[in-house]
């Protein structure tokens, strides 16, 4: 815990008055030290996901517009309600512009979807999260655990934490209208967004109609103890595994270096299999290290709670009643921000503001060194908030996405990732190189990193030398399992995060132990990302107070363990999080080919709608446990029900009688969806090497204060180099020359920009 004059946030004051899953978003800003006075009636104290998602933060047992929290909202720097709450948060704001207020709400605001139920299955089959869960042949799966709303709780965490940097600096305060839908599309696994390296950059939406095959990219192996998995992605992790099996003739081709002829190998998953099937998950974990191969045991989130990492990590600590939850996300400045988050009980003011409709990072200078999904999401949020974001490039160790179908690395994935960003080649293992490198350090505001601990030190470029240089830059730094741990030195990805922290494990089909269905999801990676932004900003907060600089630090696995709070407490007693809710409760046929329908009959009020919509008789079923019991007869005769109707039409009329219910969405169907129009939620642009319409997010969170992102489409590598260096270093053209033909500086390849050229100059296939 941080001493409270050090904790990022203090002397920020927030009221919250949140009605259910989202609330566990203020509870990031009260980690951080903001003051977070909670109000709401009749608060259940002894319900683990109301403890999980309200720790730290100050609880009255007072409406929203009662005289005490008016008289504490007077005195706020953010104010967050949710919709239908009895207070005017536009007149708030008139009467103080520099205030950040967020209606929160499952839908927004002035849609056609405003006024309907949602549930965690509503969210993910409109954000088509479910389309993709499961196996093909099968049905549609539902992710566990509530991920829909932890993900959009961190997406308006950083919204908010945004519009306060801004208002702080001057610029105005801002009011958000947020939608939990919105936040789960964008955080949790957003199709038309950035997605892993194995997928070659292809776009999400043009995947197959059904759910992945089973084993697709990140495949599972049962060994003499349980599962483990391995992500075997560059050549150089396919050579380790073919020395690790004794150098195979039959793989020995140099095909199989080649990430896509391995996947067609009929041959290769079987030996694998046969070959770690008597061993251990603990000795194939410690061989796979030795042989540099990704490589994880597949656990239950109570062992890696458990383990000897979780323990040395700090990563839980014990609640006032004494149960274990996660001991906060991020590390500031080393130590670590949990529950409270070392509180202040001053007040920092709020400043008239000196500009309007600015962007809240207008002006901030970014070295973004970050790689893959969650360094892209990272830098990308605060470029699109208007921060100079300078992408950091090697010829000799591209980043994983560039790998693409096309050869000059660019492609929709690439595209959507890093739109708003500027690229710059340098070479950092030449001294010269890193000496460049560290007079731009002395020019930034903020440098991102998320490569495996150590890497940056390996380069003299550690957060003590970057700070050295210039002691108000803000370092942040995200990894697998953290910076320290005896786990620190592992190579990490989302599906090997996903299987040592239980989700991959709970992530599977009731009757079939091998049906693992996370293969193509790619999650924790941009909430990770998200999580990493929200520390950069708190630092930058701090450091408006302060002067200096600060580094933030995320583990990844951590990221989950908090999405699973509540579970987390719950495991020391074993005891039920609340009771099982009334069937059906799931994701169902309706009319058409796998067409689906997700529908949760909760409480008493919504089973008598859904038996006046669908004409089922409600007297034999009195209660939840009558209900629960007959689950299999009621869920059958949704079936007969939903059997003539397709899921839109089913959807709405369940709806119209108040109950929570969606059509099944593919990522193809999202961008055409009303919801999405409505809300102005996509935006369609041209990039200028490639042919396909790049489709992406139109905001962070939706504001008519906050202005939306630039245009600026995304980078060929090293394609502003001699620009960034020129504009942030006033070097001449002959010295940036000199520097290029050296190979200090790396500008975009001729060969690069020939293939691109050539590419949009060839007929369309």
């Amino acid at each position: 815990m941080t001493e409270a004059a050090d904790a990022p946030l203090a002397g920020i004051q927030v009221v919250d008055a949140i009605d259910g899953p989202l609330a566990p978003l203020t509870r990031y800003l009260a980690e951080l030290g903001a003051t977070v006075h909670r109000f709401a009636k009749h608060h259940a104290a002894t319900d683990t996901r109301d403890l999980t998602a309200n720790i730290g933060k100050l609880r009255h047992d007072a409406a929203i517009d009662s005289a005490e929290a008016l008289a504490m909202i007077a005195g706020a720097h953010i104010v967050v309600a949710s919709a239908g709450q009895p207070i005017d948060l536009a007149a708030l704001r008139r009467e103080r512009p520099g205030l950040v207020t967020m209606t929160v709400s499952d839908f927004g605001t002035g849609n056609s979807l405003s006024d309907w139920r949602a549930t965690g299955p509503i969210l993910h089959a409109l954000s088509g999260e479910l389309s993709r869960s499961g196996i093909r042949g099968r049905e549609p799966l539902l992710p566990p655990g509530d991920l829909a709303y932890q993900c959009a709780a961190v997406q308006a965490a950083f919204a908010l934490l945004s519009g306060l940097y801004r208002a702080l600096s001057g610029g105005g305060g801002a009011h958000y209208d947020f939608s939990a839908l919105d936040g789960a599309v964008q955080a949790l696994d957003p199709g038309y967004g950035i997605s892993g390296s194995a997928t070659m950059g292809k776009p999400a939406g043009l995947l197959s109609r059904g759910r992945p095959a089973a084993g697709f990219q990140y495949p599972i192996f049962p060994c003499a103890d349980g599962y483990v998995r391995i992500c075997l992605l560059a050549k150089r992790q396919w050579r380790g595994m073919f020395a690790w099996l004794g150098e195979p003739e039959q793989f020995a081709a140099p095909a199989f270096d080649n990430i896509v002829n391995r996947y067609k190998s009929p041959d290769l998953l079987p030996h694998i299999g046969a070959f770690f099937a008597t061993q251990t998950r603990k000795d194939l974990e410690q061989a796979g290290q030795k042989h540099g191969v990704p490589i994880s045991a597949v656990m239950t989130l109570g062992e890696f709670a458990r383990s000897d990492h979780a323990r040395e990590r700090g990563a839980l600590c014990e609640s006032d009643d004494g149960r274990p939850v996660p001991n906060g996300v991020i590390s500031i400045d080393g130590a670590r921000m949990g529950p409270g988050g070392g509180r202040s009980t001053g007040s920092l003011p709020v400043p008239d503001a000196t500009t309007t409709g600015q962007a809240p990072f207008a002006g901030l200078k970014v070295l973004d060194l970050g790689i893959i999904v969650v360094g892209a999401e990272q830098g990308r949020l605060l470029a699109d908030l208007g921060a100079d974001v300078i992408k950091v490039e090697s010829r000799d160790f591209p980043d994983g996405n560039r790998q693409s179908y096309l050869s000059f690395g660019m492609s929709v994935s690439f595209a959507a990732g890093h739109r708003n960003k500027r690229s710059l080649g340098i070479n950092l293992r030449d001294p010269a190189g890193r000496a460049l490198f560290l007079e731009l350090v002395a020019q930034a505001d903020v440098l991102c990193s998320n490569f495996k601990p150590g890497t940056m030190e390996k380069l003299g470029l550690g957060h003590a030398e970057l700070a050295q240089v210039n002691p108000r830059i803000i370092v942040s730094e995200s990894s697998a399992f953290g910076s320290s741990g005896p786990w620190r030195g592992r190579m990490g990805y989302g599906p090997l995060v996903r299987a040592a922290t239980g989700l991959t494990l709970a992530w599977r089909y009731p009757d079939d132990a091998s049906g693992f269905s996370d293969s193509i999801t790619i999650y924790p990676d941009h909430v990770a990302g998200r999580m990493s932004a929200m520390g950069v900003v708190a630092l930058l907060i701090r450091r408006l107070r302060t002067g200096r600089g600060g580094r933030a630090d995320v583990a990844q696995a951590e990221v989950m363990m908090a999405h699973f709070a509540a579970d987390i407490a719950a495991l020391s007693a074993s005891e039920s999080l609340g009771e099982e809710p009334d069937a059906p409760w799931g994701a169902f046929p309706a009319s058409g080919e796998d067409e689906w329908c997700a529908v949760t009959v909760d409480g008493d009020t919504q089973w008598q709608g859904f038996c006046a919509a669908t004409g089922f008789d409600p007297a034999p079923y009195p209660t939840a446990a009558s209900r629960i019991a007959a689950r299999p007869v009621l869920e059958a005769a949704l079936r007969a029900w939903l059997s003539t109707r397709s899921p839109a039409e089913a959807a709405a009329t369940l709806q119209a009688a108040g109950v929570a219910a969606a059509p099944m969405l593919r990522l193809a169907d999202l961008p055409g969806f009303a919801y999405y129009r409505e809300r102005d939620f996509y935006r369609a642009e041209a990039h200028p090497w490639l042919r396909e319409t790049v489709i992406a997010e139109n905001y962070i969170a939706a504001s008519r204060d906050i202005p939306p992102p630039p245009h600026r489409p995304a980078p060929l590598s090293g394609e502003q180099t001699q620009e960034v260096i020129a504009e942030w270093l006033g070097r001449d053209a002959a010295e940036i020359e000199h520097l290029c033909a050296t190979g200090i500086l790396e500008p975009l390849a001729s060969e690069t920009r020939a293939a691109a050229e050539e590419f949009m100059a060839a007929p369309a296939a």
